[in-house]
């Protein structure tokens, strides 16, 4: 019975047929005698409610064709279950999050995290940094987990990505460096959205206060970012402007690469732009309501009201709207350090 229980709970859809129901009861009732009578219980503890407008099948005891599944009373087992892991498994691994999600999930994740626990309990925490697909396959026999299936995410709930050192898969980080900056405390690095840009912006690099300049190539930076600790291994605070085009999936691009890695807007290149005439295009993406709420905040008024109607209007203002000699004159003449 509380074998049923647990797979009821753990049934992904609110309602479950009759001959969902036998399946999954296959394993631990002998005849149809059993099984209606379990069902019946289940009826009584108002764990299955009938859907009266199904029907019922044709043999007594009558069982309805299709139950609704109360998991209310199912969820206490669940949290039994929970608290013995709890007590089996490793003392880093944190199960917290399953408390609040659907059961389903728990089971769903329930194979990896006792491979996991294995791993941890059989050779403890590594202490050298090796590269995703060997880690994953160190831990649950598919180089492709953590990168392609979930692995990461899963490793993030249960607390113990980070101590698994993973070195994460992705693009080198493309950049140009600055030596004159190098030996600095405090350093200054541009994120431009485009390669036009960056070729604009190169000559001039060493007329900077920058450190680096950072060729973001679109939405490959949101990744790419997490090599920059090991591209650029230099002890210092540093500091992320960046400059992308004035359309959604300019801001998308920023909003999400804030959230990995704060980064200022580079202003007066935006403020710049915003002077130019914008081009007709980009009306097909979507909008991420919260992306647009984060990038207006650093406007004014009415710079927030004139991004918000050409956008509206199907309009948008590239980084290439702005002349290479423009470019660098914003970069050499802005007062940078007093934005951050």
């Amino acid at each position: 019975m509380e074998k049923i229980k647990k797979r009821l709970v753990a049934f992904p859809k609110k309602s479950i047929s009759l001959v969902d129901l036998e399946e999954l009861c296959k394993k631990d009732v002998e005849s149809y005698e059993e099984f209606s009578s379990i069902i019946l219980k289940f009826e009584k503890e108002g764990i299955l409610k009938m859907v009266k407008a199904k029907g019922q099948n044709s043999r007594p005891p009558f069982l309805a064709f299709q139950y609704r599944i109360n998991k209310s009373p199912l969820k206490e087992l669940h949290h039994q279950d929970l608290q013995r892991f709890r007590l089996q498994l490793h003392p880093t691994i944190s199960i917290d999050h399953y408390y609040k999600e659907d059961p389903s999930i728990w089971k769903k994740d329930l194979p990896f995290i006792q491979k996991i626990d294995e791993y941890i309990k059989e050779h403890n925490f590594p202490i050298e940094d090796v590269p995703a697909p060997e880690r994953s396959f160190e831990l649950v026999g598919d180089e492709k987990w953590i990168t392609e299936k979930g692995g990461k995410e899963l490793l993030e709930k249960l607390g113990i990505y980070d101590r698994l050192k993973i070195i994460p898969v992705s693009d080198p980080l493309m950049f140009a460096i600055n030596p004159i900056t190098i030996n600095h405390s405090e350093q200054l690095h541009l994120i431009v959205e485009n390669k036009t840009t960056y070729q604009g912006l190169l000559p001039i690099l060493r007329e900077t206060k920058f450190s680096t300049l950072i060729y973001g190539s679109g939405k490959k930076i949101i990744k790419s970012i997490e090599q920059f600790p090991s591209q650029y291994p230099v002890q210092a605070t540093h500091k992320f402007l960046y400059f992308g085009d004035v359309d959604r999936e300019g801001i998308s691009i920023w909003y999400s690469l804030n959230n990995k890695q704060p980064t200022t807007l580079a202003l007066p290149f935006y403020r710049a732009c915003l002077k130019k005439e914008a081009s007709k295009g980009k009306g097909y993406q979507r909008e991420r309501s919260e992306a647009m709420e984060k990038f207006q905040t650093f406007f004014q008024p009415q710079e927030q009201e004139q991004i918000t109607n050409l956008l509206e209007k199907g309009l948008y203002l590239p980084q290439e709207t702005l002349k290479t000699k423009e470019l660098q004159e914003i970069w050499r003449e802005s007062d940078w350090t007093g934005m951050i």
